[in-house]
């Protein structure tokens, strides 16, 4: 398709109900609601000021150089480019972060990680009110790092661990924009299988690894399929399963699994392990980490009743000593 095959006209009612109608018969999912989106990206406007203006004066003329502009992202959307790509934004937990190709959109379902975080927080601060991290494992786009920076208390910091640089940058230029203190989350180069953290020195370690399997990945929906990156949702190594093999691990749980075991040499003990998993994984990720000496093993349910995160917590010494405030540099064994 080409940008200057679609006309658009010049009055906002109109461009806005051409606009959906394109994307209608592109297949696009929310025409309606994509349609705004798009159109108040042009205009440099607020969906919410867009809107208002379709009120109070429909046939508002939208300036010239806002039309080959809609048209483009119109293009691309019909091309199959998510909606979060061509704005550059998603929100996510109440926030408004920027997303990039480099890095996975924020889904809805992460915010459970979210949710079930800041309920153990709060139930590790009432026991015992002292210094705290955490850290987000394939941080991203940063946004479970900068929301848990945000939404725990003082006594509370964070570490952002990815393999990518350019999601590290993201990430960090995120958590400057929503105005998270610099001296209470730390980026670090790492991985699932190697973190440059000292043993025992953690609190709460929450992660959203690749869980879908390398068969499950043809099947996905297109927009994430060819746009979003094939590392962030496809663990390296995964394989389709062979029945000849009925020990080998389920597939998409490789990334996870080698996460089960780097988290108990990295949790103090009675830390918590958050770990965002596939709708059907729950079983397999539950018989790994049981064999792992965790406690109060549990899979957490999402909105729509599909297995989402996997709890775990360590055990609980007799007696443990406060950590006080080291600086997050030392923790992670860097200068």
């Amino acid at each position: 398709m080409n940008p200057a095959d679609l006309q658009i006209d010049a009055r906002l009612e109109q461009a806005l109900n051409q606009a959906a109608h394109f994307l209608q018969e592109a297949g696009a999912d929310a025409p309606r609601l994509t349609a705004e989106v798009l159109l108040a990206q042009a205009c440099g406007l607020e969906r919410e000021e867009l809107l208002k203006k379709l009120i109070l004066c429909p046939s508002t003329l939208l300036d010239k150089a806002w039309l080959p502009r809609l048209q483009d992202f119109l293009v691309r959307r019909a091309r199959g480019e998510p909606t979060a790509y061509i704005t550059g934004r998603k929100e996510f937990y109440g926030r408004d972060f920027s997303v990039a190709p480099a890095t996975l959109i924020p889904r809805p379902e992460s915010e459970l990680l979210i949710d079930l975080a800041l309920k153990e927080a709060a139930h590790l601060d009432g026991n015992r009110p002292e210094a705290r991290i955490f850290a987000d494992f394939g941080t991203g786009s940063g946004c479970l790092a900068a929301t848990l920076s945000l939404e725990l208390g003082g006594n509370w910091r964070g570490l952002a661990l990815d393999k990518s640089a350019a999601a590290l940058r993201l990430a960090a230029a995120n958590c400057r924009a929503l105005g998270c203190a610099p001296d209470r989350l730390l980026f670090i180069r790492g991985n699932f299988y190697f973190a440059p953290i000292a043993g025992h020195s953690l609190d709460l370690l929450l992660c959203n690894p690749p869980y879908i399997s390398a068969e499950e990945y043809f099947g996905l929906a297109r927009e994430i399929r060819d746009f979003e990156p094939k590392s962030a949702l496809v663990p390296e190594g995964s394989a389709p399963r062979r029945e000849s093999c009925p020990n080998q691990p389920a597939a998409g749980t490789e990334d996870a699994l080698c996460l089960i075991r780097l988290a108990q040499t990295l949790l103090r003990p009675g830390g918590i392990l958050l770990l965002e998993m596939g709708s059907g994984q729950g079983k397999a990720l539950l018989r790994a980490a049981s064999q792992n000496t965790w406690s109060g093993l549990c899979v957490h349910k999402d909105a729509a009743g599909l297995d989402r995160v996997l709890f775990g917590k360590t055990h609980c010494a007799e007696k443990t000593q406060s950590q006080g405030q080291i600086p997050l540099n030392k923790i992670c064994n860097i200068s």
